[in-house]
């Protein structure tokens, strides 16, 4: 069994159902171009920890056939369907098939955030070996990047998904189950128009 595993949470790049809320600025497709780049290169730095961690990747993604997500990332690569509910349910059962299966640290990441180098993704999954959950702080108030050492499904209930509240209510809860808990570096997600103000196309490449 591989103990560590990195689970990117993404979708299928499909112009006018990715990034909507950048559309009014990139049109469709460029909106669905962005997050294709920003998808690919946050998948690729993952996979780059392979040659120095024993950790697998899985692709969690809505939208899109198995077909189409190997056309676009490859065969090599495994996929998963994310199950039906709010983020909080999508990443309990996430967590929860990951630790059945005998991992001992979990990681999900998102593909919003450039700055989410591979030195970052290791830094979680190390400091799981001292915590029982680390969070990486986006700076619209959510979190880019969130691990576990164990199955914790509390940590996604009642939470306002997709507002500036996320963290802070995912820190409350934590906080409230006497959770030893790991910080990350605050960094940027591309969500909203002014976000692409901060945008360096240099990261996707």
């Amino acid at each position: 069994m591989i103990p560590e595993k990195l689970m990117v949470f993404t979708r299928y790049p499909e112009p006018g159902k990715t990034k909507t809320r950048l559309i009014p600025v990139l049109g469709e497709t460029g909106a669905a171009n962005l997050h294709r780049l920003m998808a690919q290169k946050a998948i690729a730095r993952g996979i780059s920890l392979q040659n120095s961690r024993r950790l697998s990747v899985e692709i969690h993604h809505t939208g899109g056939s198995q077909q189409q997500m190997q056309d676009w990332l490859g065969s090599d690569i495994i996929y998963q369907n994310q199950i039906d509910g709010d983020l909080g349910a999508r990443m309990t059962a996430a967590f929860q098939k990951s630790f059945n299966s005998g991992v001992d640290k979990a990681v999900i990441i998102g593909t919003d955030c450039p700055g989410l180098k591979a030195e970052i993704i290791a830094q979680a999954f190390d400091k799981l070996s001292q915590h029982d959950l680390v969070l990486g702080p986006a700076k619209d108030g959510g979190y880019y990047l969130i691990g576990l050492g164990r199955s914790i499904p509390e940590l996604f209930r009642g939470i306002n998904w997709g507002s500036s509240e996320v963290f802070a209510a995912t820190r409350a809860i934590a906080q409230k189950l006497d959770l030893k808990i790991a910080y990350l570096p605050t960094l940027a997600d591309i969500d909203l128009p002014e976000d692409l103000l901060k945008l360096d196309m240099n990261m996707l490449k």
